[in-house]
């Protein structure tokens, strides 16, 4: 997987020469977790790639806003042509990436996972955020707490060994991401203990043993690093990186 420099691009930086002929290249921020849904696909995939990484919470490089405008990542590029959002950026590989396609081809199968996500947007993914974003800790119980009673939503959706079925696939993939993260929300009252989450156990389980989400992954500790250097105020993109 070849990288220009891990290195984030921040204001100021100049935008890199645009890929070769047949050359795919993502823009990314390493603890994105929108950007690690595309990550997920591009390594399961098995596709070639290259990747710029971008200061995209709140040190996004002006030329950034010419490929994307909403100013957020992932965004892939290939012979000129520029897509963005992420489960766009999904589909979108499994359309000129064909062999080994992980979206759904049948419209009820494909259908029902956007069920889901909608579940998950909207039991789940707000309350995320707003807990990180939330600065008033008497306020943490109330919302850790509507964001557990979603996890219990998402845990009755979970009827099979993966959200995609019997075997990994596009949903599990998409929603991987969260639960890679949701360390940096203990000390703000949220766990999802065993006995109460045994499907979702399990299933992050499964999850950890996928060599793509390996290939992907950042343990927990690193996470909590940059989850804290988020909440002050100050993203540290470069979190272990030494050149």
């Amino acid at each position: 997987m070849p990288t220009l420099t891990q290195k984030a691009f921040k204001p100021g930086s100049t935008c890199p020469p645009p890929p070769g002929p047949g050359k795919l290249r993502l823009y990314s921020m390493r603890f994105c977790p929108y950007a690690q849904r595309t990550r997920l696909f591009l390594a399961a995939k098995e596709i070639e790639y290259e990747t710029v990484n971008i200061g995209v919470l709140s040190e996004k490089p002006a030329w950034f806003l010419e490929k994307n405008p909403l100013g957020k990542v992932p965004v892939l590029e290939k012979d000129g042509n520029i897509i963005y959002e992420s489960l766009a950026c999904n589909e979108y590989l499994d359309g000129i990436y064909p062999d080994k396609c992980i979206t759904p081809s049948d419209p009820l199968e494909k259908a029902q996972q956007s069920m889901v996500l909608a579940l998950w947007d909207a039991k789940v993914i707000g309350f995320y955020y707003k807990l990180i974003l939330t600065k008033a800790k008497e306020e943490w119980p109330a919302v850790a707490k509507q964001l557990v009673d979603g996890m219990q939503v998402m845990e009755n959706a979970l009827t099979q060994p993966f959200f995609s079925g019997d075997k990994v696939g596009a949903l599990d993939y998409n929603l991987w991401p969260w639960f890679e993260r949701f360390s940096m929300l203990k000390d703000r009252g949220v766990e999802l203990p065993k006995e109460k989450f045994p499907k979702i156990t399990a299933w992050m389980e499964h999850m950890l043993e996928q060599p793509e989400v390996k290939t992907c992954y950042f343990p927990p500790e690193v996470q909590e690093q940059f989850g804290k250097s988020w909440m002050a105020g100050s993203p540290d993109y470069d979190i272990g990186l030494e050149e």
